[in-house]
């Protein structure tokens, strides 16, 4: 591959990516207090479906924007209101929420299938850092959802290990009784986990429907919530190593349409299946609970709170 070709690729790639590292991001946040959270995709779809439409009734992307983090933070409440309120199982109310928002989605953008934005989000070259070499045309001349990304995800690490609330958020994820034990609110840093959780996952899709792809198709998301949930393991539940591996899985993305454009002879099926391949072989590698506890996951992921039993 010819220079300019790989660097194509890695421009690409950080936006492909991008819509990867909002939802792991999110996940992350959402698990960090013990609540696992498998409707991702699900999330995703409505917030993809809610920002195209939105945008497409007034024409302004940053408005659908919001409205695709809004829609995802409602799903995140209706799922906070199971897993914590009523204690439902949450690898089962995860899945129920995927096959609901796959159909409200479907059902809400029925009218807006193929139908091109008014508006979208377009590359805005940064003043300075455009010019660096090589880094600069590749980090710096994105659309501004990519750069908020950026923002976002150091300001996620920073919230996450820097804060006070971020400290409280960790602590109700390893030991919820011990949390409670010392005052800590385990109900309420649960519901606002999986709503911020939720609203970064519907970020997430509006940002494939109003600047990646900026289309609305039914299951425009494509298995990549999947991806995202695998990336917070990958990342050891940390945000910026989540954001490396979503990029990376960006440039693997991007990379396929590359490779069939200028005609090299691989199926260009199998290159597309490459991230999907990677996570399942993240997930089997992880099922086994010593690597689990070895990767630091939250101690009292999955497990429901009851104040009661304490």
């Amino acid at each position: 591959m010819t220079p300019d070709l790989v660097l194509t690729i890695f421009i690409a790639g950080i936006a492909a990516g991008t819509t990867l590292v909002f939802a792991a991001v999110g996940e992350i946040i959402t698990e960090r207090s013990g609540v696992l959270n498998l409707g991702v995709e699900g999330m995703m779809l409505v917030g993809a479906v809610t920002g195209f439409l939105v945008n497409n009734q007034i024409g302004q992307p940053w408005i659908g924007a919001i409205a695709g983090v809004l829609a995802g933070a409602a799903m995140g409440l209706v799922h906070a209101v199971f897993v914590v309120g009523f204690k439902t199982n949450q690898v089962v109310t995860g899945l129920a929420l995927v096959i609901f928002g796959n159909g409200l989605s479907g059902y809400l953008g029925t009218s807006v299938v193929g139908e091109p934005p008014p508006a979208t989000f377009d590359p805005i070259a940064l003043p300075l850092l455009s010019s660096i070499p090589v880094l600069g045309r590749i980090l710096f001349n994105q659309d501004a959802l990519v750069y908020a990304g950026y923002i976002l995800v150091a300001g996620a690490w920073w919230f996450v290990f820097r804060t006070r609330p971020g400290l409280n958020l960790r602590s109700v994820g390893e030991s919820p009784e011990t949390a409670d034990a010392v005052g800590i609110s385990v109900v309420k840093t649960r519901y606002l986990a999986v709503m911020c959780g939720g609203g970064f996952a519907g970020l997430g899709g509006a940002y494939l429907s109003l600047a990646q792809a900026p289309s609305w198709v039914p299951n425009l998301t494509a298995g990549r919530g999947w991806i995202a949930i695998a990336l917070v393991i990958f990342a050891t539940w940390n945000p910026l190593r989540a954001a490396l591996g979503g990029y990376l899985f960006g440039c693997v993305e991007a990379l396929s349409f590359r490779l069939q454009a200028v005609g090299v002879d691989i199926p260009v099926f199998f290159v597309s299946m490459l991230p999907y391949l990677f996570t399942i072989a993240v997930l089997v590698v992880i099922s086994r609970g010593n690597l689990t506890r070895r990767l630091a996951a939250p101690a009292a992921l999955g497990n429901s709170f009851a104040r009661e039993e304490r």
